[in-house]
């Protein structure tokens, strides 16, 4: 069974018919990094098929040829993602994620009127491998996961339900972190085809999740330098 299949057969995402118009959109790039923005429907990287070959990285390649990824977003999250040019720059950027000295902010609209005005969300994720590449919430066997919020605006979506709309600061970088945390709060991420409910799912032809923002040192020289992309729903 293909291991990103649901029960029925198809593909747990939907089928994969990523965007082509923008086919690449570069936000910065220099000797050392590549700044773009994905689109919401495409890959950061290749699946396991040729179906599935279509990504970010190699569109991203067709022009950088040395570019690699040094992290992800999910398929259908759109926002800022950066590439390494070189080797030793990939090596600095991977320590930074790793010891989270970047700085990330997303935008994401969800369902209901969340109570509070800003809070952490700290519950441990697992792959829920069954299900897979649904993630759960797993006390005993969940890696850490720690996740920032706070309200940017109260809203409503078209049928008049009440909607919130959030800043959210990822501490960890969990596989679909953000997408559970907020499934855990009763808030699922509008348009999440994988964790909302039928009316959630419904009132959004997309994952309402955007990575707005990103704050990194420079690999040559250490500056600090913040990348922005406004959020596109």
């Amino acid at each position: 069974m293909n291991p990103n299949a649901s029960a029925s057969g198809l593909p747990a995402d939907g089928p994969y018919l990523p965007p082509t118009d923008p086919w690449l959109t570069v936000l910065h790039h220099d000797s050392d990094i590549l700044v773009v923005s994905k689109p919401s429907g495409l890959l950061s990287v290749p699946g396991k098929s040729a179906e599935l070959a279509d990504c970010l990285e190699l569109r991203a390649r067709e022009t950088f040829p040395t570019a690699t990824m040094v992290h992800r977003l999910d398929r259908d999250t759109s926002g800022l993602l950066v590439l390494a040019m070189n080797a030793k720059a990939h090596r600095h950027l991977g320590l930074q994620f790793e010891r989270r000295k970047v700085q990330k902010r997303y935008v994401a609209r969800v369902w209901g009127d969340v109570g509070s005005e800003q809070g952490q969300v700290d519950l441990p994720l697992v792959c829920d491998w069954p299900n897979r590449p649904k993630q759960i919430v797993d006390h005993e066997r969940g890696r850490p996961a720690q996740t920032g919020w706070q309200v940017l605006e109260r809203e409503q979506t078209p049928d008049g339900d009440p909607a919130t709309r959030l800043a959210l600061f990822p501490l960890t970088g969990r596989s679909h972190q953000l997408r559970v945390h907020m499934l855990a709060l009763g808030h699922a991420i509008l348009g999440d085809r994988l964790y909302a409910h039928t009316a959630a799912l419904a009132v959004a032809d997309r994952l309402q999740l955007h990575a707005e923002r990103l704050t990194l040192y420079h690999p040559a020289g250490g500056r600090v330098m913040a990348f922005e992309d406004p959020c596109p729903f």
